[in-house]
């Protein structure tokens, strides 16, 4: 009676293993396939500002007053949250590669000629494979192709490039420009409450403190949803941030 029950127990025990482990599999491939299952943080940047730390990288030493991100801003990243959601179903040689900064090294991506050159245009970080790295690192959390992956961040970046926001800095380049006025545009781009999603981020350079990137909140099922909508769904951004900072003009100050 007691080896029965023993038996009985053990076979108990290895169903609920199966089990779990069925429902933590079906749960990754949630995460991996399902951007539904979670929000996002769209990372914009003010490039000027970025190439001050990093004058070497080819996309600061080659950026004019005439080219693009002069005046707009440059896509950094689209980021499926929480933070450690990343490196969805990507081989432990390509994340250590990419652990390395050996972004020239990582696997070339498949886009079409057109998404490639509107990713060149919005993000001057792919001369320095920056998109390699951004795939792999979170958009491979995000969609199951690159192509999809940046096609959404290219959306969502041309609509807060032609929005109050983008024409709020680039009128005030060289000036101060406050926390206050930039959530106000947000507001008036994207409705009441959109200030409260974003978080803006400044760095020091010498006795200046600039606008160096906004951080912003978005929604869960970004392919269905305009930038308006992603934005007024998305939770507040805890961090404030940075109460003011010059908008950077192209060059080293």
């Amino acid at each position: 009676m007691i080896i029965k029950s023993a038996i009985t127990l053990v076979l108990l025990i290895v169903a609920y293993l199966i089990a779990s482990a069925k429902h933590d599999s079906d749960q990754q491939e949630d995460v991996v396939h399902n951007p539904s299952n979670f929000y996002h943080v769209l990372a914009a940047n003010w490039q000027s500002s970025f190439c001050e730390k990093r004058s070497r990288k080819y996309e600061c030493t080659t950026q004019s007053r005439e080219r693009y991100d002069a005046n707009h801003f440059s896509l950094h990243g689209l980021w499926p949250q929480p933070r450690d959601n990343v490196y969805c179903g990507v081989d432990e040689k390509v994340i250590k590669t990419d652990g390395r900064i050996l972004w020239k090294k990582l696997p070339a991506l498949d886009l079409t000629e057109g998404t490639r050159q509107q990713l060149d245009q919005v993000m001057p970080g792919t001369k320095s494979f920056l998109h390699r790295h951004e795939w792999f690192k979170h958009g491979t959390c995000y969609s199951s192709t690159a192509e999809e992956y940046y096609l959404d961040s290219i959306r969502l970046m041309n609509a807060l490039n032609t929005s109050n926001v983008r024409d709020l800095l680039a009128d005030n380049i060289g000036k101060t420009v406050t926390a206050s006025q930039i959530r106000a545009a947000f507001d008036r781009s994207f409705g009441r409450g959109a200030g409260d999603k974003i978080q803006i981020v400044c760095t020091t350079d010498g006795n200046r403190e600039l606008i160096t990137e906004i951080k912003i909140n978005l929604s869960a099922g970004l392919h269905q949803l305009s930038f308006e909508q992603a934005i007024q769904k998305a939770p507040d951004n805890s961090r404030s941030g940075c109460k003011q900072g010059i908008v950077d003009p192209v060059g080293m100050q």
